[in-house]
């Protein structure tokens, strides 16, 4: 009778225990062996790792895999494990982001008037995790001003009369709203009055918070949950234009960029390592370690009652990606990538691919 009344307590939130290969769903369906440049990518930055060196010589030794050999190359040398959320809960959401095409100037005019910046010489990378623990991860920047260390410039007070980064400049765009989705996407393709097409990437942030405005949308009744999209808060804010700045105000966060010459090279993520289109993904890294192969069960919002699940690598991180069942698929540039990017959200689970450390060790 007391073992009938016992509650099962819901596994821990974070990495689980690993399982069996038969136990990841439809494992053996995907195209493993397209997710093989993501993984190349990843012993570029990880290859002098004692866990990843073994793995990224072996992968380098296999060259030119088969669906079936990338396969059981992920079996022989990692375990799966279910990413667990809060309170016992298996499912997250699941969103996307890509690399807009933007239209832009070296120099500003009456079309060209909304800059972006680069990285500011003053702006501090700010480490106390070894005085207090509680903020190892943490993301604070600041600047000195009056002999103290304060928090750095908001967006609104970047983007005010006063205009405190003037100078700093890279490229000024032809549209307000360009830059401040820029900001959302971390990187874009910019095609310049000259001809030229160069790519802006993240370079850095400035410490505030990742503030959703669709979601202050919704609390304001604006929109609905299930109406808001990418697109349906452009046209929110291209109708309300008299309430769009002080809207987009509302998220504090302000990303700084540096240019690529070469656009066609793709944008780079947080772990330094070049993003393939479909087969690299955002996630927390105080919960995954960058670098993860990461098993997604999810929808697609063009066809949300179809399964679809498909190899990923861990290769970025974002403001909004937060906790263990969250993750941003990143989709590449053009119309179709916009679509799939701008209309995700998705619920979805996670199965960490996690190295087998015994092998390593051996």
């Amino acid at each position: 009778m007391l073992s009938a009344c016992t509650t099962q307590k819901p596994p821990p939130s974070g990495l689980g225990d690993s399982v069996d290969w038969n136990e990841v769903p439809s494992w053996s369906n995907d195209r493993h062996a397209d997710s093989w440049p993501a993984l190349m990518n990843n012993c570029r930055v990880l290859s002098n790792q004692p866990v990843w060196a073994r793995i990224c010589r072996a992968a380098q030794a296999l060259d030119n895999p088969d669906h079936k050999q990338a396969r059981e190359f992920y079996e022989t040398w990692f375990l799966p494990h279910v990413v667990h959320g809060a309170d016992g809960k298996s499912t997250g959401l699941i969103t996307g982001y890509y690399e807009p095409l933007l239209f832009g100037s070296t120099e500003p005019d009456e079309d060209y008037r909304y800059p972006i910046y680069r990285r500011p010489e003053n702006l501090l990378k700010i480490d106390l995790s070894d005085v207090y623990p509680e903020l190892k991860g943490k993301r604070i920047r600041g600047r000195v001003e009056g002999g103290r260390v304060v928090s750095y410039f908001t967006r609104q007070q970047i983007d005010s009369e006063q205009n405190p980064l003037e100078g700093l400049e890279l490229l000024w765009l032809n549209d307000r709203d360009d830059v401040f989705f820029l900001h959302i996407q971390g990187s874009g393709r910019i095609r310049l009055t000259d001809g030229r097409t160069v790519g802006a990437g993240y370079a850095d942030q400035n410490g505030h918070p990742y503030v959703a405005i669709g979601r202050i949308l919704i609390e304001r009744r604006e929109l609905k949950r299930e109406e808001v999209t990418l697109f349906t808060i452009r046209e929110w804010l291209r109708d309300n234009p008299g309430q769009a700045r002080a809207l987009l105000n509302e998220n504090p966060s302000y990303v700084f960029f540096e240019i690529r010459e070469n656009a066609e090279e793709g944008p780079i993520g947080s772990m330094t390592a070049p993003l393939t289109p479909e087969r690299s993904i955002a996630i927390d890294p105080s919960v995954i370690p960058l670098g993860t192969p990461i098993w997604l069960q999810t929808s697609l919002p063009d066809n949300p009652e179809k399964p679809f699940n498909r190899l990923y690598i861990a290769q970025d991180t974002g403001g909004a990606i937060k906790g263990p069942l969250r993750a941003d698929i990143f989709w590449g540039n053009g119309d179709r990538a916009e679509r799939m990017a701008g209309l995700m959200k998705q619920q979805g689970k996670l199965i960490a691919l996690l190295p087998k450390t015994a092998l390593v060790e051996e």
